[in-house]
């Protein structure tokens, strides 16, 4: 129980009561009550303790009377509740004036209630009281973790968190200035006993008083403070631990933005570095020094580079949202670095992200496993519109850093690549494309000749099993040869493929385990695409 006396006479039946001395101490805290029914209780008597008595262990003696009071005082009680009628008319003078210089609540209990009813009344009331402070901390606690540390604008995250916290309160940084104040307390009063200790507590500027949480994310730091000043002379324990929640936040928000703007400075020279090797032919070593001197180090062993662009299938494009979604995306990859085995270092490229992906396996990573990892991250990171898609391009292993920018102009490549042939993959491979790129010159007649007269078979066939049947080679051909992965985007089941390529491989007397007739097939389906692009 923590209420005070002036708050206790305002609780029914206890309201029917009268203050009739030491009404000066009216503030004094009530946490527990008990009934008087000895002499010595005194003796017994804890701090904020209320007694209520008849008086029948005092009736015969003022002075004692007197005595008790003082003795009640100096162990801290509360006050005393006395009910006359029975054993006492009115309280005796010396026992008023006694009250009354030592601020001593004495109270004059109504005679038709029990003290029961009036203790049960306190309880039920600090009861609803307490469930109340609960449900506004817990409340308070919820917008807490809504809040978003990554605001750019500080004040309006100090605002934010005063609003939440609902009280006054003000915050001192660790050199001793006064960042943020909506309390009555002056600089002066704010910045007394600096510098403070990291102990929470309340401190005292007058007849002012404040509490108190310590601003420091390390220990070798001095703290700042948070100060908050409360409407009520207590916190109950749950409000002191949600200031010190708000503490904890703005202290590492105030850490995170200082280190955020280093971190982005240290992140706009690599990439500007980076720019001027790849398109601008600065040297590879001005880049690799200035990375080196913010602690990166893109290089470990054999790599692969990826650039994920984000498109459009609009008449103007939003390059601003677009750009604001990649950025989004670095944060998500770099935030989950360490719970994912393929790990990079990711730079912002104007309308791209650029991406070097370490490995320490001479042939790359698995292909499926950094696909399939890709386009988890793009969902997980991403909420694309309806009209946006992204892709992803990906070069080839590279053993040795000098061939960053070969890397990264193959990524280019198939990124120009699959634009042009409209391939809607959300990941591609620069070997994907490759035989594109080296086809892309051959004229259009002697491609659709060379469709034709391998497909022949297949062509002359119904028209509808004729292009089913091609439909079920071309997936199988653009996953490369997985039965598994073709019966997925065909939503058939794979021994439904596995029989349809039996039947194509008799008609058209090609071997699928042979690699010869496989880049036959897969220099069909390039042609077959261009020709769609050149008709268009």
């Amino acid at each position: 129980m923590h209420l005070t006396i002036r708050e206790a006479l305002t609780i029914y039946p206890l309201s029917e009561a009268k203050l009739v001395a030491g009404k000066q101490g009216d503030s004094r805290i009530v946490k527990s009550v008990n009934v008087m029914d000895a002499p010595d209780i005194a003796d017994w008597t804890k701090s904020g303790e209320m007694l209520f008595t008849t008086a029948f262990a005092m009736k015969d003696s003022p002075q004692e009377t007197v005595n008790l009071l003082r003795k009640l005082n100096d162990r801290g009680a509360a006050g005393l509740g006395i009910k006359l009628g029975r054993f006492w008319s009115e309280l005796p003078k010396i026992v008023v004036e006694e009250a009354d210089r030592l601020h001593f609540p004495i109270i004059e209990m109504p005679f038709q209630f029990t003290f029961s009813d009036q203790m049960n009344a306190l309880f039920n009331a600090e009861y609803r009281r307490n469930t109340q402070v609960l449900q506004t901390v817990l409340d308070k606690q919820k917008k807490l973790m809504q809040f978003g540390l990554k605001q750019d604008d500080m004040n309006a995250m100090f605002q934010l968190i005063s609003d939440i916290v609902g009280y006054p309160m003000a915050i001192v940084n660790s050199k001793n200035q006064v960042m943020y104040n909506t309390s009555s307390w002056n600089q002066e009063q704010l910045q007394v006993n600096w510098p403070w200790k990291r102990k929470a507590g309340w401190v005292h500027a007058g007849k002012d008083r404040a509490y108190r949480v310590a601003l420091a994310q390390r220990e070798d730091e001095r703290p700042g403070s948070l100060l908050v000043m409360p409407e009520t002379l207590i916190l109950a324990n749950v409000e002191e631990g949600l200031v010190q929640q708000a503490a904890d936040i703005l202290s590492f928000h105030m850490g995170y933005t200082f280190r955020s703007h280093v971190e982005a400075s240290m992140q706009r020279d690599i990439q500007n570095s980076l720019i001027r090797y790849l398109e601008k032919g600065a040297s590879l070593e001005e880049f690799l020094e200035q990375a080196k001197a913010k602690g990166v180090s893109p290089f470990i062993g054999t790599y692969q580079c990826v650039i994920g662009s984000i498109h459009h299938n609009r008449l103007t494009p939003d390059d601003e949202s677009a750009s604001r979604k990649l950025k989004e995306l670095k944060q998500y990859l770099e935030s989950q670095a360490q719970s994912t085995s393929i790990r990079g270092h990711h730079f912002m490229m104007k309308d791209k992200l650029f991406s070097i992906y370490a490995t320490l396996l001479s042939e790359g990573f698995p292909e499926e496993e950094l696909t399939q990892q890709l386009s988890k991250n793009a969902a997980n990171a991403l909420s694309l519109a309806a009209d946006e898609e992204i892709g992803f391009y990906v070069s080839p292993v590279k053993q040795k850093p000098p061939a960053l920018r070969e890397a990264y102009m193959e990524c280019m490549q198939t990124q120009a690549m699959a634009e042009r042939l409209k391939l809607h993959d959300r990941v591609l491979h620069f070997e994907t494309i490759e035989f594109a790129h080296l086809f892309q010159n051959v004229a259009s007649e002697v491609m659709e000749d060379y469709c034709t007269k391998t497909l022949r078979p297949l062509l002359e066939k119904d028209a509808e099993y004729s292009q089913e049947m091609i439909r079920t080679l071309e997936v199988f051909i653009r996953n490369d040869g997985q039965v598994s992965e073709a019966a997925k985007q065909l939503f058939i089941h794979r021994n439904t493929v596995t029989y349809r390529l039996e039947k194509i491989s008799d008609l058209l007397q090609v071997d699928f385990k042979k690699v010869n007739d496989l880049l036959k097939l897969k220099a069909v389906f390039l042609f077959r695409q261009f020709l769609h692009v050149r008709q268009d």
